[in-house]
């Protein structure tokens, strides 16, 4: 019998030709979109989000196409908990979240991971572009960039377990985004042309703090702008309006650029810093998975990013606990920011991640 697998289908190009790419590979699929948010309810429908009802009929059309049963499953109380209300603590704690990591940790890759259990299917397929392989010298399933490097995900992917990886397939990992379109546009796919997926699907305006308001129907108050010395610079208007390494939006008339360098909420004040006292040389990751390897023994040479889109960076990581590790760069890096992501590479292997809690 054929391994049984259910889609993730978010409406969108790259899920739905990994559809067809299981579908040709002769195993027994059912399509399921995870409805996250209710978008429509506040007004939400724009071109770049997901999880419109727009992206539920596209995926469902796909779906049709292909003969493969297809589902919506409800995950909005897990969404709210997991993705939104922690993207809204991180601002409200000076932290500044990611919550697409969030939302492939806690959502594709755990609650729908558990439907699948609970239909007693094989695996899990997204539209990811990254490489599963199983590595039978360290017994362990390891996680690689994709052969498109301006379409690798590996970045957003490091929490991923090794049971989890042992059920989940990426079909596009080896494909380029030019063949996926075409392969979409062969088989006539509604969404063939459709634009990739840009904004925090739940985010109305581009304004994550307008959302933040709304959405606790709190409002944020005034406190200092101050430099490194502690000298007053000026007023702030709430600091879930401010990110580490943000110039714009400041409204303040200096004498020279002055960028976030860390934002205080205790003392509810934003220290402002120089291009140059922005950068930092070294910092401490907490809630680490590793993939490639059991375990960080002594000084292990690395590159690292610290955010999705940097290219990496030569570093030397220590694991200091079960759950930490310390990431000393050969150049110091500019506006490392607590609540991201640290991910560890050894050329396309990815050796893990974690979440940057301080840096020095």
């Amino acid at each position: 019998m054929s391994r049984k697998v259910i889609i993730a289908m978010s409406g969108g190009v790259d899920s739905s030709v990994a559809a067809l790419l299981m579908r040709e590979r002769g195993y027994t699929c059912i399509g399921a979109t995870m409805k996250l948010f209710h978008n429509e309810d506040v007004g939400l429908c724009r071109e770049h989000t997901c999880c419109s009802l727009e992206d539920v009929e596209d995926a469902r059309s796909v779906a049709y196409a292909l003969d493969m049963p297809y589902y919506v499953f409800n995950f909005s109380d897990r969404f709210k908990t997991d993705v939104i209300d922690r993207f809204v603590s991180a601002y409200e704690h000076g932290v500044t979240p990611n919550p697409c990591i969030d939302c492939n940790r806690y959502l594709k890759f755990d609650k729908l991971f558990q439907r699948m259990q609970e239909l007693e299917y094989d695996d899990v397929v997204t539209g990811h572009y990254a490489r599963i392989e199983y590595n039978p010298a360290s017994g362990r399933y390891e996680l690689k960039k994709a052969a498109d490097a301006n379409k690798d995900q590996s970045y957003v992917l490091w929490s991923l377990t090794q049971e989890q990886l042992a059920h989940v397939q990426f079909p596009l990992g080896n494909m380029v985004k030019s063949e996926v379109r075409a392969l979409a546009e062969a088989h006539g796919f509604i969404n063939a042309k459709k634009h990739d997926s840009q904004d925090i699907c739940f985010v109305q305006n581009g304004s994550y703090a307008d959302f933040i308001e709304q959405y606790t129907g709190k409002t944020y108050p005034p406190g200092d702008f101050v430099d490194t010395r502690g000298r007053i610079l000026g007023q702030h208007r709430g600091i879930i309006r401010y990110t580490i390494g943000q110039r714009k939006g400041l409204g303040l008339a200096l004498s020279e650029p002055m960028y976030v360098k860390s934002v205080d909420p205790e003392t509810n004040t934003i220290t402002l810093g120089t291009e140059q006292e922005l950068y930092t040389r070294s910092l401490v990751a907490t809630g680490i998975n590793l993939i490639a390897v059991p375990t960080l023994s002594g000084a292990v040479r690395v590159k690292a990013k610290v955010r999705y889109r940097q290219p990496e960076q030569w570093a030397t990581v220590t694991q200091t606990g079960a759950d930490a590790f310390t990431v000393v760069f050969d150049e110091p890096q500019r506006a490392v920011t607590r609540g991201q992501s640290v991910v560890l590479y050894d050329g396309d292997l990815v050796l893990g991640g974690g979440i940057i809690a301080d840096t020095q």
